[in-house]
């Protein structure tokens, strides 16, 4: 046996931040080697924070990285642990994002990534030089290029994010070089279904490369990106750690390297590529590293779990159905990014929202609630209750149009959660604003439309939101619904206004969904009397969103088919039907018309908003996952 005890850490680090970050390693890379840890793994770029954009163009800010490293190395000298840790690394014209290599206080190495992302939210291109095959650079005395590293346990490998997503990524020559470990430091942003998706392309990578992929990932909320966290140790496409997900800490778990050995020479297909690779290829070179490792001797065997029999895994433990888990793993990103928002920017003393007692205001007060629970992990109970109270806002300003169901249904949450509730009529300031737009209009000009009365109370709520929140010092959270978004059924200067967006990544039917799911967890009488509302602004009598835009099935169809599969509005009136076989054709198709419409003409809201937590593969955020031109014309969908 070789056994080898490996440690993944998932570190919430804040962008900027180089000196409290690198605090956050070396207190859990000690914890790592009184675990007795052979090999620990950070993530990318932990040092300086990520995305760091193009902060990186400033040299203090990088050379403070490289400052850090080596603090990092001093401060764990006395460590016979090996550490992989992430940063930025300038080398003459040339930045790249590396993965450092640390041992016995020395920098030893720097493996730049190669496959640089520039999709979906990744601008790495603009600002990042590419890592190539067979570099050799020299970054102020040290190594960085394409190597492999030779220790007393074994040999280990080091890539960044995005190179393990790509079957052709380094990878492959490095394992058929001689690579037993993989070490991939990430930081890979949530999204739904990531979980999964990691879980299988990791188990493929090594399977396939016949090897141990150790794979760390970065935690906590960064601008409108949240990271998971949670972390994987593969050996040869067999699963040997899964971390938790949403939290700041590390896991270990002892690896035999004989067995991926012994699966190399039994593994003939992987014997004949490697023939292949050295027919055509010159192997990685291998950088043997002096000096021990940490003591093995004590190690255990990794024997299966408690309950596993020869054949059969032990029996599923958890009851929750896929459905609620993407759901549960929905909640608490959208608190984590909350959370890390009010606490890493330093510029807020509490949190507020309008609340209507409606379904999006309803769900971004529980994100809130949740988020305080985050930012005080030390309280449960009364305790916790207490600090809701002083720290948590939500206003309700009713008009002529409000009901007495969602004014209690407002009322009722903040009892069931214990935040602040005042109740601040805005009657009279409509009228007096409804007032003034005629007297702008001119005696004999037109009346205020029926549009611009719903905006002037929405306007309204939103200004006097930023009042409150200039004195208070509190974040203002807009609460504005991903589907109404896409419509532009908001209002620039009122319902659109706020310091960050919520949910504006969250479709309405993922809304009513979480709605449901948090009712089920937590019982709160708040949540069933909102759902028990007419869903609609009430800006107007008997207002209906569904009446004014059509149901929100049907528009969340049309939004995932024209926007996330990019299928022009015919082509979305033609799939639909086969969405909805019950739905009469002719209705699908005005409607797919109305959503392209729409959804066109309200680009120019979209670059008013507040930033936004980024949940899927759809952004509505011209500076995410969806650039869209504001100004632009329909003509090539044929209308």
């Amino acid at each position: 046996m070789r056994l080898v005890k490996i440690g993944v850490a998932s570190v919430n680090a804040t962008v900027g931040a180089v000196r409290s970050n690198v605090d956050r390693c070396i207190r859990l890379a000690h914890e790592m080697a009184k675990d007795g840890v052979t090999l620990g793994v950070f993530p990318e770029q932990v040092v300086g924070g990520y995305a760091a954009e193009d902060l990186v163009q400033w040299r203090g800010f990088v050379d403070s990285q490289r400052r850090e490293l080596e603090r990092f190395a001093a401060e764990t000298a006395r460590h016979r642990t090996v550490f992989v840790v992430g940063l930025v690394v300038g080398v003459g014209g040339d930045l790249f994002n590396v993965g450092a290599l640390v041992h016995g206080g020395r920098v030893l190495a720097f493996t730049p990534k190669e496959k640089l992302p520039t999709y979906n939210i990744f601008y790495e291109a603009r600002t990042f030089s590419r890592g190539v095959p067979g570099m050799e650079l020299d970054a102020g005395g040290i190594f960085c290029g394409d190597r492999i590293y030779g220790f007393d346990f074994g040999t280990i490998a080091i890539e960044v994010c995005e190179d393990i997503w790509s079957p052709d990524g380094p990878m492959r020559r490095r394992c058929y070089s001689g690579a037993e470990i993989v070490c991939n430091v990430s930081a890979s942003p949530f999204r739904a279904g990531v979980g999964g998706t990691r879980r299988e392309m990791i188990a493929t990578r090594a399977s396939d490369n016949q090897c141990t992929v150790v794979y760390a990932n970065l935690v906590g909320g960064n601008d409108g990106l949240v990271f998971d966290g949670g972390g994987f140790v593969n050996q040869n496409g067999r699963p040997m750690l899964e971390a938790p997900r949403f939290r700041e800490g590390f896991c270990s778990v002892t690896v035999d390297l004989d067995r991926t050995m012994r699966a190399r020479r039994e593994a003939s297909t992987w014997r004949s590529d490697l023939e292949e690779f050295r027919r055509e290829r010159s192997a990685v070179p291998v950088m043997r590293a002096d000096g021990a490792t940490a003591d093995r001797s004590e190690l255990r065997y990794p024997a299966p779990p408690a309950g596993t029999t020869f054949f059969l895994p032990s029996a599923a433990t958890s009851a929750k159905s896929a459905r609620d888990e993407l759901l549960d793993d929905f909640y608490d990103a959208l608190a984590l990014a909350v959370a890390d928002y009010y606490r890493k920017t330093g510029a807020f003393r509490r949190i507020g929202l309008a609340l209507s007692g409606g379904r999006d205001s309803l769900l971004t007060l529980l994100v809130a609630w949740r988020a305080i629970g985050v930012l005080h992990p030390e309280l449960s109970g009364a305790a916790l209750r207490d600090k809701v109270g002083s720290l948590l806002s939500a206003f309700y300003m009713p008009t002529r149009f409000s009901s007495s169901a969602t004014r209690d249904a407002a009322a009722q949450i903040c009892k069931d959660l214990g935040a602040s509730f005042m109740v601040l009529p805005i009657e009279e300031a409509f009228n007096r604003e409804h007032d003034a737009t005629k007297a702008m209009l001119g005696e004999g000009g037109p009346a205020p439309t029926e549009l611009t009365v719903q905006n002037i109370q929405a306007r309204i709520r939103g200004q006097r939101m930023w009042n409150w929140s200039n004195t208070s010092g509190a974040l203002f959270l807009q609460t504005g619904n991903m589907s109404e978004k896409a419509l532009g059924y908001t209002t620039v200067g009122g319902d659109l206004e706020g310091a960050l967006s919520v949910i504006a990544n969250v479709p309405k039917t993922v809304v009513i969904a979480l709605l449901d799911r948090l009712e089920q967890r937590f019982g709160f009488e708040g949540i069933r009397a909102t759902l028990r509302t007419t869903a609609g602004p009430e800006l107007a009598e008997n207002q209906s969103g569904e009446a004014e835009l059509m149901p929100f099935e049907v528009l969340d169809a049309c939004l995932y088919l024209y926007g996330a599969e990019k299928l022009a509005s015919d082509e979305v009136a033609r799939a639909l039907p086969s969405i909805f076989p019950d739905r009469d054709p002719a209705q699908l198709t005005a409607w797919a018309e109305k959503f392209a419409r729409l959804f066109t003409q309200s680009i120019f809201k979209w670059v008013q908003s507040p930033l936004a937590i980024h949940l899927g593969s759809l952004d509505l955020d011209r500076e995410r996952a969806l650039q869209l031109p504001v100004v632009q014309r329909t003509e090539w969908k044929g209308e």
